[in-house]
């Protein structure tokens, strides 16, 4: 690993690029207190007994600070949605919600991180997001519906991302719908100053909702403003996310794809206002792109309005594919052998809901 490199950033550019998340750089360590001579948790993603254990990490003020930064400059020019976001980033209970969620999905379940620095990355994504979509004169259903204008879909977007994942600290089960429980109070607290009128106040909060209760595509969302919440939260595929143990020794797809993806960069599209770029240093990082971002895209109201495209870096490991797009449903990948081949995306989720409806016999949604 080249520690050399600059570590985990986000960032922003006022040009054609929007948002970077770029993990070149980090540390590749041993676990602390998780060595196979030492007691620990037992959970599915426990590593064997016999094998080493290590985690790359990467520094977390510097990724919130960044994040930060690149928030701040997206609503410089909305005074309610800023205002918003100031709150909820010093808001102790929403604090305490992040490093919980975190608790339960790291130390109790072996996940990645879905606390603090998620929170902030996936913000500051998703903002970038609505900025690129307004600009191609895209109108969110907040808009569209006339109940609001676009200080109020900035508003609701970054509420509703960076609260999105607390309701882990209840359980990874439901954590959707335990979210939105968590989250009335703090919203109320926030929203209250800011929309003296309870009628509008309640709209713009259901919008909210929808998109912590939609974010993971169970059920999937309705609304613009819910869909960009969804693919904010799957572009946080980095490395640099990967603050979970991985098990040398024994090398699966789940491991080398965590590991494989270090940079995803959001800007313009050439034919839809947003292109997602993801950057690969191993063939296998297309794992991560295929069951988490994809179904984000295929399976959102972002489905028109998203280029995503992956490649792998030219002094990368032995190469399978060089390149991959999103087209419909498919993926179409350009082989280092030349040849072009185009393949089903594989949402998992979406077979296991069906299989599901089979079972209880009820219709499922097919779209």
């Amino acid at each position: 690993m080249d520690e050399t490199t600059p570590p985990a950033t986000p960032q922003r550019r006022a040009t054609d690029q929007k948002f970077k998340l770029s993990v070149q750089g980090g540390t590749v360590q041993d676990v602390e207190g998780r060595h196979i001579d030492t007691p620990a948790p037992v959970t599915p993603d426990s590593p064997p007994a016999g094998q080493r254990v290590v985690e790359f990490t990467t520094p977390r003020a510097k990724l919130i600070e960044e994040a930060n930064g690149a928030i701040r400059a997206d609503l410089a020019d909305y005074p309610r949605a800023l205002a918003a976001y100031d709150a909820l980033r010093g808001d102790p209970e929403a604090l305490a919600c992040w490093d919980m969620a975190n608790y339960v999905t790291m130390r109790k379940l072996g996940y990645n991180d879905h606390g603090r620095v998620h929170a902030f990355i996936t913000g500051a994504a998703s903002m970038a997001i609505t900025e690129l979509l307004l600009a191609g004169g895209v109108k969110p259903d907040i808009m569209d519906s006339g109940v609001g204008d676009a200080d109020d879909v900035y508003l609701c977007v970054i509420l509703g991302t960076m609260l999105h994942d607390i309701g882990n600290q209840i359980h990874r089960v439901g954590h959707e719908a335990h979210g939105v429980a968590l989250a009335l109070p703090i919203l109320d607290r926030i929203m209250t100053p800011l929309y003296p009128d309870p009628f509008k106040r309640t709209k713009i909060r259901s919008f909210i909702l929808g998109a912590i209760n939609c974010h993971d595509l169970n059920p999937p969302p309705l609304t613009l403003e819910a869909g960009i919440t969804a693919v904010a939260d799957g572009t946080d595929i980095t490395k640099g996310r990967g603050r979970k143990a991985f098990s040398l020794g024994s090398v699966d797809i789940h491991s080398i794809s965590a590991l494989a993806v270090d940079e995803v960069v959001i800007e313009q599209g050439r034919s839809m206002p947003v292109l997602i770029n993801v950057t690969m240093n191993n063939s296998g990082g297309i794992f991560q792109v295929e069951e988490i971002l994809a179904p984000k895209v295929i399976r959102t109201p972002m489905r028109r309005f998203v280029e995503l495209r992956a490649a792998t870096r030219p002094q990368g490991d032995e190469q399978i594919l060089s390149r991959v797009r999103l087209d419909g449903d498919h993926f179409v990948m350009d082989l280092d052998s030349g040849e072009r081949v185009a393949v089903e995306v594989k949402d998992t989720q979406k077979r296991a809901q069906q299989a599901i409806a089979e079972q209880l016999g009820v219709p499922s949604d097919s779209r």
